[in-house]
């Protein structure tokens, strides 16, 4: 069984090191940083056996070198169509890889960046900065239309799915889904919930597809009542009653919030 642990890097990134019982193998996703990745392997005994990368950002992807100096052959899977050049194994959407016997099936989800992919099975969704808790990513390269149909993809995991994304944003986008949805019980519990892991320094992460669906603005866009509270300005003007269209608004929202 894969164990998924958290190796914190800049100020609010997390690196996912993917270990096992039987195994000193360790792989990581994201490495924007390589050092708290070799501090973490040394203290722990293990060995890098590979790389996961979702899309090309430094912050994600500035490790890499270091690591593959580190620990030369190593393979680096990431998104066949990325601006990064240090992937060794390109990925396209629906083919399916195998890390520590544990099978996963890439995801390509353009939004954030139009090379992004998710990394999941049925317990598990390495989500990049695609799917946060309570949030998700800005659209740099993307359209809301597109990021909509890769929400799509994931809303479609087992609500038990485990969900791993790349930064500790989960009180900030709690702060805006209450404003959103402030008479959501199940949103006002979990962030009470995330305030209390928070205040003892814990990590607010993994958070589940279910809790997602439950609490997460942008999982609900389908919601004809998402954008009830959304300030008029932000409303996307063309209205055709898309879910993709709630998307684009609350995101609007979001990015003046």
């Amino acid at each position: 069984m894969v164990q998924v642990k958290a190796i914190k890097a800049f100020s609010d990134n997390y690196i996912w090191c993917l270990t096992t019982d039987n195994s000193n193998q360790a792989w990581v996703v994201d490495p924007g940083q390589a050092e708290p990745v070799l501090m973490y392997l040394a203290q722990h005994n293990l060995t890098l056996g590979g790389i996961l990368i979702t899309h090309h950002h430094y912050d994600h992807t500035d490790g890499v070198t270091a690591l593959v100096d580190a620990y030369s052959g190593i393979s680096v899977y990431g998104p066949a169509n990325s601006p990064f050049k240090g992937v060794t194994h390109p990925l396209n959407d629906g083919q399916s890889i195998s890390v520590l016997n544990t099978n996963f099936t890439i995801l390509a989800t353009p939004g954030h960046t139009l090379d992004h992919i998710c990394y999941t099975n049925a317990e598990l969704a390495f989500t990049g900065d695609t799917l946060f808790s309570a949030g998700c990513g800005r659209l740099f390269e993307g359209t809301s239309e597109q990021m909509w149909h890769s929400f799509n993809k994931l809303r479609a995991l087992p609500a038990s799915c485990k969900v791993y994304c790349t930064h500790e944003y989960t009180q900030a986008n709690l702060a805006f889904a209450k404003a959103v949805e402030p008479r959501n019980p199940e949103l006002l519990a979990y962030s009470k919930k995330i305030d209390e892991l928070r205040s003892n320094n814990q990590i607010s992460l993994p958070t589940s597809i279910g809790q997602e669906l439950k609490i997460n603005p942008f999982m609900r866009s389908d919601l004809p009542t998402m954008t009830e509270l959304v300030p008029k300005e932000f409303i996307l003007l063309t209205k055709n009653n898309e879910p993709w269209e709630n998307f684009a608004s609350l995101r609007m929202f979001k990015d003046n919030f």
